[in-house]
C-alpha cells in the first residue's frame, strides 16, 4: 500500500518513454462536461474533499484508506494515512510522519501533481477523451468519461465519473499497465469555506526533528 501511495499520491506520475505520439482525439460531449466542471471549480474561492483512496490489482480493490484534500487556486493540501502533502504554489512538501521525513521539490514539466481533479486540466493535451455513457455511483446517475494516454506514461486508461447536474467530480479510477488500480471516491464536498491563512504554508518549526531533503 505504501508503495502505491508513493506513486499515486506522494510522488508524481512520471512520464515514461515517449513512443509513437498519435493525434489527440477529444469527444465533444466529454469535453463539454469536463469544461463545465472545471469552470465550476475555478469559480470557487476554495474547495474541500473528503475521499476514500482504494488500491488493488486486476481491477479489484483490496485496501481503502480515508483522505482529505483542500485547494485554493493552484495551492493544495492533502492528508492520507501517515502522509501530508502541501503545494504552496511554488514547491511541493511531502511530509511522512511515520518515517519523520520531509522531501521538498519543485514540480516539473514531466510530472503530474496529485489532485482529485487533476485530470480536468491535463486531459487537454495528454489524453484521448471519450464519453462512455451513464453509470450509477452512490445513487447518482453519473456520466462516465474514459481517458487514454496519448503517449506512454505508465497508465492504461482513466475513468472519470462526474455529476453533470452539479458539475462535480464523483470518482476517478486509474488503471495501470501493470494491472494495478487506484480509485479516489469523493465522499464529501464543501466550497468557499473560511480557511486558516496558513493552510498552504509549510512551517519548518513544526518539523525540527524531521529529516528534510530538498530535491
Amino acid at each position: 500500500m505504501k508503495k502505491i501511495i508513493s506513486k499515486i499520491v506522494v510522488g508524481t506520475l512520471v512520464v515514461g518513454s515517449i513512443g509513437f505520439v498519435q493525434a489527440q482525439k477529444i469527444d465533444a460531449k466529454a469535453k463539454k462536461i469536463l469544461d463545465d466542471i472545471t469552470a465550476n471549480y475555478n469559480s470557487k474561492k476554495n474547495s474541500y474533499f473528503k475521499f476514500a483512496f482504494g488500491s488493488g490489482m486486476n481491477g479489484a480493490i483490496s485496501k481503502t484508506e480515508p483522505g482529505i484534500y483542500y485547494s485554493a487556486g493552484d495551492k493544495y493540501k492533502l492528508k492520507i494515512m501517515e502522509t501530508e502533502q502541501i503545494f504552496d504554489g511554488n514547491k511541493i512538501y511531502n511530509i511522512n510522519t511515520e518515517d519523520m521525513e520531509v522531501t521538498v521539490a519543485k514540480p516539473n514539466a514531466n510530472s503530474t501533481m496529485f489532485s482529485p481533479i487533476n485530470y480536468l486540466t491535463t486531459y487537454r493535451k495528454d489524453y484521448n477523451v471519450v464519453y462512455s455513457g451513464k453509470k450509477t455511483v452512490d445513487g447518482v446517475n453519473a456520466d462516465l468519461i474514459k481517458l487514454t494516454p496519448v503517449k506512454a506514461n505508465g497508465l492504461k486508461y482513466i475513468y472519470l465519473y462526474v455529476d453533470s447536474a452539479k458539475k462535480q467530480m464523483l470518482k476517478l479510477e486509474q488503471h495501470g499497465n501493470n494491472k494495478d488500480i487506484s480509485v479516489i471516491a469523493i465522499k464529501e464536498y464543501k466550497e468557499n469555506q473560511q480557511l486558516d491563512p496558513n493552510m498552504f504554508v509549510f512551517d519548518k518549526a513544526k518539523f525540527k526533528n524531521y529529516l528534510v531533503t530538498e530535491l
